[in-house]
C-alpha cells in the first residue's frame, strides 16, 4: 500500500477509545460497482475489498466490520433453486453469524427490486441503493444511525 498522505513534522495522535476508525467490508461481484474510496477516506471508513465471498467470509471470523457492501445479483438459474434468493444469501446469514451489528447496504438494479424486496424480508438491510449508485446517496447510507 503507498503512503501518499504527508505527515507534519509531529503526525497527530488519536484516542482510540473515543474514535476508532469504522471499517467496511465489500464484496464486489459486478462490473457496476462503483470506488467510493475517497468518500471512504474523507468519513473516516477503512474500506477491504474482496471479489469473492469465500474470502470476505473467512475475513469475517476474524474480525467484524461496522458496514457490508455488497452487489445484489438475483439467482435466475442456480443450483439452489428455492433454496436461496441470491448471492448474498450467505454472506448475509455469515454476517449475522460473525458480525451482527454491521449495517448492510445492497447495491442492485432496478429490474431486480421485487427480488431485493424478497432478501430484505429474510435479512436485515440498512440500506438498498439502485445502480448507478451516486457518492451522495452512500454518504446518506453511511451516515444515517
Amino acid at each position: 500500500m503507498v503512503d501518499n498522505f504527508h505527515h507534519a513534522t509531529k503526525p497527530p495522535t488519536f484516542s482510540f477509545a473515543r474514535s476508532r476508525m469504522k471499517t467496511l467490508f465489500s464484496l464486489v461481484e459486478s462490473p457496476f460497482h462503483p470506488s467510493f474510496a475517497a468518500l471512504f477516506q474523507r468519513l473516516g471508513i477503512q474500506e477491504t475489498v474482496f471479489s469473492t465471498a469465500r474470502n470476505l467470509h473467512k475475513a469475517l471470523q476474524q474480525q467484524a466490520p461496522d458496514f457490508f457492501v455488497g452487489d445484489f445479483i438475483y439467482g435466475w438459474a442456480n443450483n439452489y433453486a428455492g433454496t436461496n434468493l441470491s448471492n448474498l444469501d450467505v454472506t448475509l446469514v455469515t454476517l449475522q453469524r460473525f458480525a451482527p451489528n454491521a449495517k448492510v447496504i445492497v447495491f442492485a438494479q432496478a429490474s431486480d427490486e421485487a427480488h431485493v424486496q424478497k432478501l430484505t424480508e429474510l435479512f436485515p438491510v440498512h440500506a438498498t441503493l439502485k445502480f448507478p449508485v451516486s457518492e451522495q446517496a452512500m454518504q446518506a447510507a453511511l451516515e444515517v444511525t
